[in-house]
């Protein structure tokens, strides 16, 4: 009976009596596309968005990172005290029993030079040195009692960008990705630019790493001008079809290498090319400015000689995110000025504070300012105290580093506008209300994205670790 059956099945009674099964193949594959990760095998798309822990307020990160520690006393913080007293030996009460060696011996007090008015609505101060980002100051919530654990750059950029002062774990970006994915899928869902003003103390590539997460998840390095990454474009000779052909042969064999290892570096290298083969339409369309108009260019100081670098970054940060990336972060370097202070401060608030101001006001403009978080900021601050250097002349002084309380900037994703949390002593040397650790920050970063910072873990020889390590809290009194 069972052999007669099997005889009769045709073609056309299979196609029949089989459709919904074959539809729901159909069906499915489709909607694997768009269901988030952990619902479904994504190993052929490791940046396929993934849900939430909790609402977000933002979707996306954009992170201006002044790597060399810009000075909060110059630009934000003024002292009146400290300018009072500007030239005396500090106070004792400050030397006594404290371990920072940076201002002991013949350090003098350092008041600023700068003037400061307050701006906006919400009266926020800022030097003569910010006169375009003074003018963002009702979308700005400044945080002026942040303070970290380093006082030395590296271990220090590594503290704000991977949680910890040493190589070998994963920047905030990757862990963003790693924790919801990406909205883009032409694009790299954690992209790095660069610009600099002279020769930088900066930590490298460890401060976009992915370290033990997936590849996939590492920040790409994009240039402003030519190809966005180096060798993307095909060489003479090879047509698209031919790239398409070689692509499919190494997808069909680093799949065959996967099944038999299982090794989730093989499916990150699937992905890698796909998305390299995407780019090479996508990435020279996301360079091209063409689009944009004269006044757009103009505002972020694109064509300028001073400004262009820093500038077209901001702008292709804008473009990031109107694509779907989920993390862009940008660093300027460098700000370590140990001398000459108000001339170097000066260029560096030249080449990147207009950048930054029109950012905030296109993404304002545009709408996606509620949905895109923007943080500014260095790896620590400066001192209230000159830093005095054998060799430099008399008015030439600097700051050193100090890690005790510095400036951040927030803006946009559910942080409120116009709003300055945290204070300092009259001396500017500690945070004298509302602390605020690097890894508080990291913890809010990643709440205003809709994750839970202690549930964003990842098994790593034998240990759960995450971004924010053992520490961490939101800090709520800023959310909107």
């Amino acid at each position: 009976m069972i052999e007669q059956s099997f005889s009769q099945w045709r073609r056309r009674h299979f196609l029949r009596d089989t459709a919904c099964g074959l539809g729901g193949i159909a069906l499915a594959d489709l909607l694997a596309r768009d269901l988030p990760a952990g619902v479904e095998d994504n190993s052929s798309r490791p940046l396929a968005p993934k849900p939430p822990h909790h609402a977000p307020t933002a979707k996306n990160v954009i992170f201006l990172f002044m790597a060399g520690a810009p000075s909060q006393l110059d630009l934000f913080d003024p002292k009146p005290a400290l300018v009072k007293h500007h030239g005396e030996p500090v106070p004792e009460s400050y030397l006594s029993g404290l371990k920072d060696s940076l201002i002991k011996g013949s350090a003098r007090l350092f008041g600023s030079p700068r003037t400061f008015n307050k701006h906006g609505e919400c009266g926020m101060d800022f030097s003569d040195f910010l006169p375009n980002l003074a003018t963002c100051a009702d979308d700005l919530c400044m945080i002026r009692s942040v303070h970290t654990d380093i006082s030395n750059h590296h271990p220090a950029q590594l503290m704000m960008n991977c949680g910890v002062p040493r190589f070998g774990l994963p920047s905030m970006g990757s862990w963003a990705t790693y924790g919801l994915g990406s909205e883009s899928d032409d694009l790299p869902g954690f992209v790095v630019m660069l610009s600099q003003n002279g020769d930088g103390d900066i930590g490298g590539a460890a401060l976009w790493d992915s370290a033990f997460l997936p590849s996939t998840h590492r920040g790409v390095t994009f240039r402003s001008h030519g190809d966005p990454i180096l060798h993307l474009s095909s060489p003479p000779g090879v047509t698209s079809q031919l790239q398409r052909d070689k692509l499919d042969l190494l997808g069909d064999l680093n799949r065959m290498r996967f099944e038999q290892h299982n090794d989730p570096e093989i499916a990150s290298r699937i992905a890698a090319y796909e998305l390299a083969f995407r780019m090479q339409t996508t990435g020279p369309e996301l360079i091209d400015f063409s689009d944009e108009t004269q006044q757009t260019l103009d505002a972020y100081g694109v064509g300028d000689e001073l400004k262009n670098a820093f500038g077209s970054n901001c702008l292709l940060a804008r473009r990031m995110v109107e694509r779907g990336v989920r993390f862009v972060q940008l660093y300027h370097f460098t700000w370590d000025d140990h001398s000459d202070l108000n001339n170097k401060l000066a260029d560096n608030c030249r080449r990147t504070e207009q950048g930054v101001a029109a950012l905030i006001k296109d993404l304002r403009q545009r709408g996606l300012l509620d949905d895109t978080l923007i943080v500014w900021g260095g790896e620590f601050g400066r001192t209230p105290m000159n830093e005095v250097r054998r060799g430099i002349n008399p008015g030439k002084e600097g700051r050193d580093h100090h890690p005790f309380a510095f400036t951040m900037l927030m803006a946009g994703g559910g942080v409120k506008s116009g709003y300055i949390h945290g204070r300092t002593d009259e001396l500017g040397y500690h945070a004298a209300e509302d602390p605020v650790h690097v890894h508080d920050m990291q913890a809010t970063i990643l709440h205003c994205l809709g994750i839970d910072h202690t549930r964003l873990t990842y098994r790593h020889q034998g240990r759960d670790f995450r971004l924010t390590d053992v520490a961490g809290r939101v800090i709520e009194p800023i959310l909107a």
